[in-house]
């Protein structure tokens, strides 16, 4: 038995009524729709083959059917039309963005409610990994006797900070001269390359070799970090309101997953060089997301860097709208970041 063209129709038809109703299925329904133009009896013969085939799955005796995530993944690889945007739409998510680019952070908790807003799933962005980020300042400011403040700041706009011990006698105006030439020597470099020049400097019998080697182990352990703040979730309640997370104990799984950073940033970042990526049910590798799809996206800081926009949801998603919200917000980040360098 093979899938011919009108068992594809039909379970398109089918798949996108349940994910327009949250419903089971049946062939009335299905029969009713405009461009099927199949009789009840024939569509039941259907759907009966289509269920042994392993794309429908039937709840209740009697009742209609539902797609399985083998139907969805047929789904978004072959069925699936594309979506536009309206131009109020785009608009309205650039000008959210637009209006909080003040800080790296604020702009991408910004993208996060836009496209939770937009979606009405649950939206996770993680933030570039710092490691391949490039520096654009170092600065040192004395805070009291023997201690300074550490501020690094990438060319995305992220700031570290971290408080070290520095050297007896070195005033406000020493610590000045010591940061403009940090980052006049280490300003556009990438790690690897930040551990050169500090070697380099070392070498310099006039520069104090304790506060460099300070400076480089907290610049290594900052720029290798990572932190609550790399992970960002909007929309957490969204799922909620769907009636796959009625039950109480499902519910609370999926709030638990949304509280481990770790566990988000694995099932949301990037694969490898791909631009897109559709995760449907167990293909996520989370138990408690058996029920969920997720979908990613990339967007940009500059030509070096990379994070990931993400989209959780019910396996019966609108697949092609929040493929092309996260299109959409993937470029505008991208753009609105790069501004920033």
């Amino acid at each position: 038995m093979r899938l011919d063209e009108r068992k594809f129709l039909i379970l398109q038809a089918i798949i996108d009524d349940y994910i327009t109703t949250a419903m089971p299925v049946g062939s009335r329904t299905i029969s009713r729709k405009s461009g099927v133009g199949f009789s009840p009896a024939t569509i039941r013969n259907e759907m009966s083959d289509l269920e042994e085939l392993g794309y429908l799955d039937q709840p209740h005796t009697s009742a209609g059917r539902v797609p399985s995530v083998k139907a969805y993944r047929l789904y978004v690889d072959h069925l699936m039309k594309e979506a536009r945007l309206t131009n109020d739409e785009r608009e309205r998510m650039h000008e959210h963005l637009n209006q909080r680019s003040a800080q790296v952070e604020s702009v991408i908790r910004s993208a996060a409610n836009v496209l939770s807003d937009a979606t009405h799933y649950t939206s996770v962005i993680v933030a570039p990994k710092l490691g391949t980020l490039r520096i654009k300042h170092v600065q040192l400011v004395p805070v009291a006797e023997k201690t300074a403040l550490m501020i690094i700041v990438t060319n995305a706009g992220i700031v570290k900070d971290a408080v070290i011990r520095i050297p007896e006698g070195l005033d406000a105006d020493h610590l000045y001269a010591i940061s403009r030439m940090l980052t006049q020597k280490l300003a556009d470099k990438p790690l690897e390359a930040v551990r050169q020049s500090f070697s380099e400097m070392l070498r310099d019998a006039e520069i104090n070799r304790k506060l460099l080697g300070e400076t480089l182990n907290v610049i290594e352990h900052k720029l290798e970090e990572g932190d609550a703040t790399d992970v960002i979730v909007g929309g957490s309640s969204n799922l909620l309101s769907y009636p796959e997370y009625s039950d109480v104990e499902k519910a609370r799984n999926f709030l638990s997953v949304l509280e481990s950073k770790d566990t988000l940033r694995k099932v949301v970042g990037c694969d490898g060089g791909m631009e897109v990526t559709i995760r449907i049910g167990p293909e996520n590798g989370v138990p408690e997301l058996n029920d969920c799809s997720i979908i990613t996206a990339r967007y940009r800081v500059g030509d070096n860097s990379s994070g990931t926009l993400g989209i959780i949801g019910p396996t019966r998603m609108n697949y092609n709208r929040v493929i092309s919200v996260l299109d959409f917000m993937g470029r505008a980040l991208s753009e609105v970041l790069s501004d920033r360098k």
